[in-house]
């Protein structure tokens, strides 16, 4: 969301180009319900596993009045433990019964060093060594803070890159070759955010060069730049006036594709409304003139 949609937006607007907004569905706001502090579930959920006597029942009703007013989150009328979250591509029931419990599963430090120091490299490698801080501190350090660091340790990992999408898509739910159901693909598609990501696409400039690298590729041409005016050489304004010709063709192309489609579709519902009629007028008459 935050490559695709919001900084592809905040570029054009940066660069000041005449640019349309696209609007798209920010999950911002279900980001800061799970994770932001204080008020937000994880905060909650380790809130709660600090107290001896805190129950999945107490959890679930401390979520309740937090955050009882925020619109992404509801509580199921047939249930006293249950969450509800109204997540991008759409709801999502949970249930707290085992909440506390798994919040509560870490390896204590000391287990941890023991098994870093095995023999056996496959068993070191997935204990690294931890921080002197960490070993020296008696915080409590939950399942869910601790997944919340992995994963931001990653954003900024990808943050530093230049990521490239692949989406894969499930063709049916019966796990079988040959089947396509197109209705559970689309919906895959509009819960990735694939269709939004195509309009900007389409809509935007995917293509894009600094003042430098643009004038070293294409300084080939030599132009020169007036006042009013850019001056060309001989036949160059001929090469442009091709790629512009090419690009008008398909979209003629395209336009005349749509227009038939449009006159076709007329013809045959006036066709199809004279049969009607006909076929109707005929029955009409055998019915009064049956011999």
């Amino acid at each position: 969301m935050q490559h695709v949609f919001k900084m592809e937006q905040e570029e054009y607007t940066k660069e000041e180009i005449d640019w349309s907004y696209i609007e798209f569905v920010d999950n911002q706001d279900v980001l800061d319900l799970i994770e932001k502090k204080p008020g937000g579930v994880i905060a909650l959920l380790d809130e709660a596993c600090m107290f001896p006597r805190s129950t999945h029942e107490t959890f679930a009703e401390k979520l309740y009045q937090t955050l009882k007013d925020n619109k992404r989150f509801s509580k199921p009328k047939l249930s006293r433990t249950d969450f509800t979250i109204n997540h991008y591509a759409g709801d999502v029931t949970y249930q707290t019964d085992l909440f506390l419990d798994k919040n509560k599963d870490y390896v204590v430090p000391e287990h941890a060093a023991l098994l870093c120091a095995s023999k056996c490299s496959f068993v070191s490698g997935l204990f690294p060594p931890l921080h002197e801080e960490s070993t020296k501190s008696t915080k409590f350090s939950s399942i869910a803070t601790q997944f919340k660091q992995q994963l931001q340790s990653l954003l900024e990992t990808l943050s530093a890159t230049e990521p490239h999408y692949i989406r894969c898509v499930k063709p049916n739910n019966l796990l079988k070759p040959g089947i396509f159901e197109n209705n559970d693909v689309l919906q895959q598609l509009r819960c990735g955010g694939v269709m939004e990501a195509i309009r900007i696409s389409c809509a935007g400039y995917p293509t894009r060069k600094n003042f430098d690298e643009f004038v070293q590729r294409f300084s080939i041409m030599e132009p020169k730049i007036g006042k009013t005016k850019v001056f060309l050489r001989a036949g160059q304004m001929a090469e442009l006036d091709a790629c512009r010709a090419e690009v008008l063709g398909r979209s003629a192309i395209v336009i005349q594709k749509k227009a038939r489609t449009y006159i076709c579709e007329k013809q045959y519902k006036l066709l199809r409304f004279s049969a009607i009629e006909l076929q109707r007028a005929i029955k009409g008459i055998n019915y009064l003139n049956p011999f």
